[in-house]
């Protein structure tokens, strides 16, 4: 019984914060806002394509999340199909970022944090 496929992940917030990362990865990354169904808690749901791949989920009250604390959580990739538009598009949004070509894999990676301090990364094909 293997496991067939990667599902979604979920970041659990305060709701500002929440509000927060929803406009950051629609905003910055390029997903897309989408149907969630109607659990007990508030949140998000954000698309690539047809797919929901990231989960916004607001935690309790009393709740502590810990924001920019180094865990064995590194980062979160996504695909990209051009590496210039997007480094004119970071830029233009004021994100830092560095950058990582692969030339065994002919991929450029594009790393940055989002507003919780999450990283994030993008592959770019270069073919």
């Amino acid at each position: 019984m293997p496991v067939t496929g990667f599902n979604h992940y979920n970041l659990r917030a305060p709701r500002a914060l929440l509000d927060e990362l929803r406009d950051f990865y629609c905003t910055v990354v390029g997903l897309v806002e989408g149907a969630r169904p109607a659990f007990r808690t508030f949140g998000y749901w954000l698309y690539v394509g047809g797919t929901d791949v990231l989960h916004l989920s607001e935690c309790s009250p009393d709740e502590v999340r810990q924001t920019f604390v180094a865990t064995t959580f590194d980062h979160v990739a996504f695909t990209c199909d051009d590496a210039d538009a997007m480094e004119t598009h970071l830029k233009a949004q004021g994100i830092e970022y560095t950058i990582r070509s692969v030339a065994q894999t002919n991929i450029k990676q594009i790393f940055f944090r989002d507003p919780a301090g999450n990283g994030v990364e993008l592959n770019c094909d270069l073919t």
